[in-house]
């Protein structure tokens, strides 16, 4: 998520802040469960950070908007691909949102979640340090991968030989014995069910890179625990890659893909009362 074009397109500039504005004006006259109307002073709509402060959703807002206008670096992500995830968050906000990875355009994604819980995962701790000092009110955690993209074609094997990486067994918290399960996520991240997921991390661009196997895996993992109603969204980047483009017909599913743009994916998928013992 990091990696963004050099030169500003004024196009997706105009064109993100119209969405972050639309989602302000929106959020301003949305009800709240006790059906009392949100004003830009209502202490209710705020939304708690990892250090327990809390941020007035309006502010987040203004914030990604001044932060776009401004900016001289934009999402590697395309107006149309943005429109893609933007048009479901909407329709489910407030919701649980997780992002892996963490740069330039998190307060985009943090904004168009008003009043929901977004949390993102990131690989390096220094860069979390970079994105925070800017934008403090982003909820974001450090990611230990186990794996390397150079390992890609091994894991597949592995996948299929390892009892743990079943999807019959499907569990990621402890879970040592299969290298693509992230085993070692806070427990915020096991403990909520994710509506929307977002891959567009950790780094996949070379071999010493992580890749993101273990995200796509886990990601799938998540979306068979689920308890509630409805479907999990998993919105994958870069497809146009192979290893994204292998791994998520493996685990994401083809039949669950719903709708593609560009280099990104978007997967409905069910819970696992509606799917059988595999993943696909």
């Amino acid at each position: 998520m990091r990696h963004l074009k050099p030169e500003k397109s004024w196009c997706l500039i105009i064109a993100l802040v119209g969405l972050i504005g639309g989602v302000l004006f929106m959020s301003m006259f949305l009800k709240t469960s006790s059906n009392n109307w949100i004003l830009c002073s209502n202490s209710n709509n705020k939304a708690p950070n990892d250090h327990g402060k809390k941020w007035n959703q309006q502010q987040i807002h203004l914030d990604a908007i001044l932060h776009y206008a401004t900016s001289r670096v934009i999402p590697q992500q395309n107006i149309d691909e943005i429109r893609i995830s933007f048009d479901v968050v909407k329709n489910q906000t407030p919701c649980n949102f997780l992002v892996f990875g963490l740069g330039h355009d998190s307060q985009m994604w943090a904004s168009f979640n008003s009043g929901g819980n977004t949390l993102f995962l990131e690989e390096d701790p220094k860069w979390v340090e970079t994105i925070l000092k800017d934008a403090p009110f982003l909820h974001a955690v450090t990611v230990k991968y186990r794996t390397m993209l150079s390992e890609a074609d091994e894991l597949v094997e592995h996948y299929h030989k390892e009892p743990d990486c079943s999807a019959k067994r499907s569990f990621l918290r402890d879970n040592h014995g299969c290298k693509l399960a992230l085993d070692r996520l806070p427990d915020e991240v096991y403990d909520k069910e994710w509506d929307v997921i977002m891959i567009d991390a950790p780094r996949g661009y070379f071999a010493e890179a992580p890749g993101r196997m273990a995200a796509i895996y886990s990601a799938a993992v998540m979306a068979r625990n689920r308890k509630g109603k409805g479907v999990t969204h998993v919105f994958l980047h870069d497809v146009d890659r192979k290893v994204e483009k292998i791994y998520a017909e493996l685990f994401l599913c083809r039949k669950y893909l719903v709708k593609g743009v560009g280099r990104i994916w978007h997967f409905e998928i069910p819970p696992p009362s509606n799917i059988g013992n595999n993943f696909c």
